[in-house]
């Protein structure tokens, strides 16, 4: 069954494939107008040239930006904040959603639920005001009781938009306009086992083939598709991947079932090692490397939770020969050195207690590794684990008392004892910009701080009441702004330094 398109147009349908090209009869038609879920903003039709953008600075068109590593390279931002906090220039009332948008030539893309909508929305980054509106139907509904909205951010090319929603539907817009290209309903196609939480790893590009963590049994655990016409390339990873590999379950092989999850929630990396592109996915049951260009097995590493209720999350980190691997659920971290044959590799180190990363990817800079530990809220630090060792070197919840003064304000957001909100940050997220990172605690205290070998020190909070709980989207940085987002609303601020 098609699922319905709020925009006129042509399918040129393949019946039975779940995936099919699109084009449009009028070039010029707006979104339709069609129901009081689209009020928080009317649907303007496609602005003729709207975009400047004078700033100095850096595109974010991809998940964890431009290296897909949530590192930034921008320079020229505020060393210290305001008391009050940067300032905001803009905010944007959305639906629901865990996605950071991304950014690319003036324009930022948000995906976000309304009502029975999946709407991905383009914005001119200088004022918020919407550019174009792509909706389609949904009824997906998180079994755990979690928003129902998109998990994956929108990846942008100079001239497409791609975009993969809980449900699997897998999206191609023309950036200009936001006219449908393509589109695939991967459930249709493949036969996905139900996810906990819907589908939640971004696709990448790696040249014209868009790489996306389809799921699929029994072994198109990993689908590239041809990004101009979503024709797919070739499928892997499953079955014949796992099936009798090596576990850490009382040294038994596993045996595949058929009705296993095949993927997790951790997106998919390219990282060139001793000169060779390795196609890195942190599946359901651990890390698989593949050939990018035919999808061919490199190497294989078990690596997840004994209990069922458990995902990988958090994005592998490389560096140089090196692969850092951690997730929660009693999971731990791992390090792994892969052989300049490309098909073997030494665990460093194995530490079930490790840096535990629930979601957030760790960040590597100057031989250690920081990220946020922890299932759960109130047992959640922030870590510095030396990459080489495992060794824990610091950890801190970001409140300096004792946690028994801290209590839920009037908002959800954490105070202390005299009633001002308080830095502690949960399952957080964060960039490294400038010699610096940007910090987002899950209730929407956000930080500004210095991370060494060292210590953990704070350079500037402040709070927002549009950013609160659940604020787990990673902080984005284009072009001296900083994007934030929680489950109702997108917020620009303004960090770049003003002489």
């Amino acid at each position: 069954m098609q699922i319905p398109i709020r925009l006129t147009l042509v399918c040129l349908c393949f019946i039975g494939s779940g995936c099919h090209s699109t084009t449009s009869l009028d070039r010029g038609s707006p979104v339709a107008q069609s129901s009081e879920a689209a009020k928080p903003d009317a649907v303007n039709e496609p602005q003729q040239n709207p975009i400047s953008n004078d700033r100095s600075g850096h595109d974010w068109p991809v998940f964890l930006g431009p290296h897909g590593t949530g590192v930034s390279d921008e320079t020229g931002l505020m060393d210290e904040w305001p008391a009050t906090g940067p300032q905001v220039i803009w905010e944007k009332r959305i639906g629901k959603g865990y996605s950071s948008p991304s950014i690319l030539n003036g324009r930022a893309v948000v995906h976000h639920r309304l009502r029975d909508l999946d709407v991905i929305e383009c914005l001119n980054v200088e004022d918020g005001k919407p550019i174009w509106k792509y909706e389609y139907e949904t009824d997906f509904a998180d079994p755990y009781g979690y928003n129902n909205g998109p998990r994956c951010s929108p990846l942008l090319t100079k001239t497409k938009c791609y975009t993969f929603g809980a449900q699997g539907r897998l999206v191609c817009l023309d950036l200009e306009t936001g006219k449908p290209i393509w589109e695939c309903d991967t459930p249709k196609k493949w036969k996905v086992p139900d996810h906990f939480f819907g589908a939640g790893c971004t696709p990448i590009l790696e040249g014209n083939l868009l790489i996306v963590l389809v799921g699929g049994q029994p072994n198109s655990g990993v689908v590239a598709f041809n990004a101009e016409t979503g024709e797919t390339v070739w499928e892997s990873v499953g079955e014949k991947t796992w099936d009798g590999a090596d576990t850490d379950l009382n040294g038994k092989p596993y045996k595949w079932t058929g009705e296993e999850m095949v993927v997790s929630y951790s997106s998919p990396l390219i990282a060139t090692i001793h000169g060779a592109k390795h196609l890195l996915c942190l599946v359901r049951q651990g890390l698989v490397s593949l050939d990018p260009e035919n999808g061919n097995v490199r190497f294989k590493y078990w690596f997840r939770a004994r209990v069922h209720e458990s995902v990988n999350a958090a994005r592998p980190v490389v560096v140089d020969d090196m692969v850092f691997l951690s997730a929660a659920y009693e999971t731990g971290a791992a390090l792994l050195r892969i052989h300049p044959d490309h098909q073997n590799f030494d665990v460093v180190w194995r530490n079930k207690r490790g840096m535990s990363t629930h979601w957030s990817t760790p960040i590597y800079q100057d031989g250690c590794v920081y990220g946020f530990s922890g299932r759960h809220e109130g047992e959640a630090t922030l870590q510095c684990v030396d990459l080489k060792t495992g060794t824990l070197e610091w950890e801190t919840n970001g409140y300096s008392g004792p946690v028994s003064d801290l209590r839920s304000g009037a908002n959800g957001e954490i105070v202390d004892a005299a009633g001002k909100p308080a830095t502690f940050f949960g399952r957080g997220s964060k960039t490294a910009v400038d010699g610096k990172f940007v910090m987002l605690g899950e209730r929407g205290i956000l930080v500004l701080a210095k991370l060494s070998r060292e210590k953990y020190e704070e350079l500037g909070r402040a709070t927002y009441p549009q950013i609160h709980y659940p604020a787990w989207a990673a902080p984005v940085i284009s072009h001296g702004r900083l994007f934030l987002r929680s489950e109702d609303h997108l917020l620009c601020l303004d960090i770049a330094k003003h002489h």
